[in-house]
């Protein structure tokens, strides 16, 4: 699959979850049957749609001894480009409370290098607070304090925000660290998919 027929290209539900799970959690290997528990979909769907990204060049197979694993196909720029309009889409299909979070949390988006939400708000509509990860330069820190005043001041978001804060680098230092990876791979993005993806392909690289 190329970059100009991307477009053009029909994908499943299945697929689409299956290439997104894939990608996110760039540390583990993978097999269908996994794969159909992690996302509570039929074995036999999963083993199919399998097969059909393989074909698509989205995701690879490994093979180790009887069994094989999945991965996604970080080399390949047709399969990020996908990635990141799969990432765009997360965000515009959340339920109406999440997008009014997310639409608060774009204030950020001017003087941040990768913003996303994660935790329980992500999966549950029963959370008790609103994890933020905010990855910015430090000489951003007064401007990032101002949009957190101007958010609390809004009161659009009624739960607690907690943030978790780094700068670029950071990402190196924590490539090892169990709880960034949860982060990493349970989330949704409001600003820079293009960060997002360029970060977890040096991250899976690291684990290669």
């Amino acid at each position: 699959m190329s970059a100009e027929n991307i477009q053009e290209v029909r994908f499943t539900k299945t697929e689409i979850a299956i290439t997104r799970h894939l990608f996110k959690h760039y540390k583990e290997k993978t097999n269908p049957r996994q794969l159909a528990k992690q996302l509570r979909r039929n074995h036999a769907a999963i083993n199919k749609s399998c097969n059909d990204l393989e074909k698509k060049g989205l995701i690879k197979k490994e093979e180790i001894g009887n069994a094989h694993y999945y991965h996604f196909n970080y080399d390949q720029k047709p399969a990020k480009q996908f990635i990141e309009y799969l990432l765009t889409l997360e965000q515009q299909t959340t339920s109406t409370k999440l997008r009014i979070i997310l639409h608060e949390l774009e204030r950020f988006k001017e003087i941040i290098h990768l913003g996303l939400l994660f935790g329980s708000a992500t999966t549950s509509t029963a959370y008790n607070d609103v994890d933020v990860l905010l990855i910015y330069e430090k000489s951003k820190k007064a401007a990032v304090n101002t949009i957190k005043n101007q958010i609390r001041q809004a009161d659009l978001i009624d739960k607690p925000i907690r943030y978790v804060e780094m700068t670029p680098k950071d990402i190196q230092k924590n490539k090892d660290d169990h709880t960034f990876y949860n982060i990493m791979s349970q989330n949704i993005i409001f600003h820079n998919p293009t960060a997002y993806i360029e970060a977890i392909t040096w991250l899976r690289q690291q684990n290669t």
